[in-house]
């Protein structure tokens, strides 16, 4: 089983995966997103950084999946298509030109040329006043100031999850859009386990 998770900042992409991983018994790969030295100064100055700071997490992130391509049983808290739809926002914000988007989604390209799959992609689903909740109590300090830009990002996400993967044709069965609540809760993870073995089963 191979899964990957899809969300926006804040919503628990990484609490769910490290569930998922110990439940199921699964590898977890985790985006480097800590080591990334780009996301601050992206924060700071978005016009300079937003190119370079996209390129640098899809390298980073290609990476982590090269190293365990040849695992079957992983659950990864990031995938490419989750980095495509935050430059896709970053294309309607108009903070990336034409140009630039164009060559961050050919870089991505090859990237998705050259790792597997995953068998499902979790679309992580919150409100927007849950994800500017948790952004307030567990964000990275530079993500704490970014309230107006996030609830932006927020307001636009999901849609923008649906077009990305209907444009790299990425099956409905694949896809399993999971809302939740309370990660923490035993009757909710249940449930969750129950459609996540559900929704492998039935591809």
């Amino acid at each position: 089983m191979r899964i990957g998770i899809i969300g926006p900042t804040g919503a628990g992409k990484s609490a769910l995966a490290k569930k998922l991983a110990a439940h199921f018994h699964l590898t977890y790969v985790e985006e480097p997103v800590e080591k990334n030295e780009y996301l601050p100064f992206f924060y700071q100055d978005r016009d300079t950084f937003a190119l370079l700071s996209q390129n640098a997490f899809y390298g980073s992130l290609f990476l982590s999946l090269w190293k365990t391509r040849d695992n079957q049983n992983i659950v990864c808290d990031s995938t490419l298509y989750n980095n495509l739809v935050h430059t896709e926002i970053l294309r309607l914000e108009g903070i990336l030109s034409a140009a630039e988007v164009a060559v961050t989604l050919s870089v991505a390209e090859q990237h998705l040329k050259r790792i597997p799959g995953f068998d499902l992609e979790i679309v992580l689903v919150r409100t927007p006043e849950q994800l500017r909740e948790r952004i307030a109590k567990y964000g990275r300090p530079f993500e704490k100031k970014e309230a107006e830009y996030f609830d932006y990002q927020n307001q636009v996400f999901y849609d923008t999850v649906r077009r990305i993967l209907q444009n790299y044709k990425v099956s409905t069965k694949q896809i399993v859009w999971l809302p939740v609540n309370d990660l923490d809760d035993p009757k909710e993870f249940a449930s969750i386990v129950e459609r996540v073995e559900a929704a492998y089963k039935a591809l």
